[in-house]
């Protein structure tokens, strides 16, 4: 199983972006999906979450400002960042629990991250 981000880049102060996380290989189901950051100098906190039948939270940090979401057909999560702020600056990484088709197991599996870069 392997999940992929996109969408990252550098934008400045009040603008949007999207993030994707596309999850491939022996996926039986997914369960819970979701996106952390982690900033220069700063422990990684966790952004927003989404379980399987769509129930989401968020940091308060994001709240208003992000919205988390999926297509269970296309095995993707979304991060729409509106309203970025330069504290938005960290690098982003998505999370899932998988069970895998081959074993049933589910585990714990994270993306390599997509650096977001807010200037203002």
């Amino acid at each position: 199983v392997h999940l992929e981000e996109s969408g990252g880049g550098l934008v400045t102060d009040g603008e949007s972006l999207r993030l994707s996380c596309a999850a491939s290989g022996s996926i039986f189901t997914i369960n819970t999906m979701a996106w952390y950051r982690r900033a220069p100098g700063k422990r990684r906190e966790l952004v927003a979450t989404i379980s399987s039948a769509g129930k989401t939270n968020y940091a308060d940090s994001v709240k208003g400002r992000f919205t988390i979401s999926r297509d269970n057909a296309k095995n993707t999560a979304y991060l729409q960042m509106n309203s970025l702020k330069p504290e938005d600056t960290a690098v982003y990484y998505c999370h899932a629990d998988i069970s895998d088709s081959d074993s049933l197991l589910t585990g714990d599996y994270w993306g390599q991250g997509t650096q977001v870069t807010v200037s203002s």
